[in-house]
């Protein structure tokens, strides 16, 4: 059976305490907008794209970000902040492809919209950059095979699944998830693996995620 095939490396599965902080650093203007979003660590980039998944961990679809939330409300600029909104998350593999895309955003937007280049968000209403300040640290729970691994996704915090299904693929830019790495490297079931990863996990809550990701591997085991 699939799930007595004992890995080659066991999963060990981590979780992660979240701390927000304040930067320091603010704007007031797109064009200010822009050269912070260019200058700040991926920590402010991640905060800013993905607080709303870690603070409304049971919602769903995909949230809007910060910055296309402040365009919009502050600069009345809804047009951008569409564009902002529509921004595909998913798409990005690294925190540095997704900085890239929304800077270019924004640039080009202001290119044809002069007067955008003038309006000032009213005092007290700048854009305070945030980090995201992660703590990571191993859990108890260690999977040989599938079997103990359905059996242990199904106990598992959901900060443990956000942890390996978002932090290990955008901020630690891996390609993929932790749970499709380990199914196709140490299981060595790329058809599973590959399941896993065309997940979209913004469309889902995490524990849609938890409750789809166990059918998966549960169908697996009974095939």
């Amino acid at each position: 059976m699939p799930g007595l095939i004992k890995a080659i490396e066991p999963f060990r599965f981590y979780t992660r305490l979240h701390l927000s902080e304040l930067t320091g650093l603010r704007a007031s203007t797109l064009g200010q907008l822009s050269d912070m979003i260019k200058q700040v660590s991926g920590s402010c980039i991640y905060h800013h794209t993905h607080r709303f998944l870690q603070q409304h961990q049971y919602l769903s679809p995909e949230p809007p970000n910060d910055f296309a939330y402040w365009v919009s409300k502050v600069l009345g600029e809804d047009e951008l902040g569409e564009r902002l909104a529509s921004i595909d998350t998913v798409q990005f593999s690294t925190i540095r492809r997704l900085r890239d895309k929304i800077v270019a955003t924004i640039e080009d937007y202001l290119k044809n919209n002069l007067s955008a280049k003038l309006k000032f968000a009213g005092k007290g209403e700048e854009f305070h950059f945030i980090k995201s300040v992660s703590f990571v640290l191993p859990t108890n729970y260690i999977a040989y095979n599938l079997r103990e691994f359905t059996d242990i996704v199904k106990n598992i915090t959901i900060d443990s699944i956000y942890f390996h299904i978002f932090e290990s693929r955008l901020r630690l830019e891996k390609k993929t998830n932790d749970f499709s790495n380990w199914i196709e490297t140490s299981i060595g079931d790329k058809e599973l693996s590959d399941k896993i990863s065309k997940l979209d996990p913004y469309t889902h809550t995490l524990e849609d995620l938890r409750k789809t990701i166990i059918k998966i591997v549960e169908q697996k085991l009974r095939d």
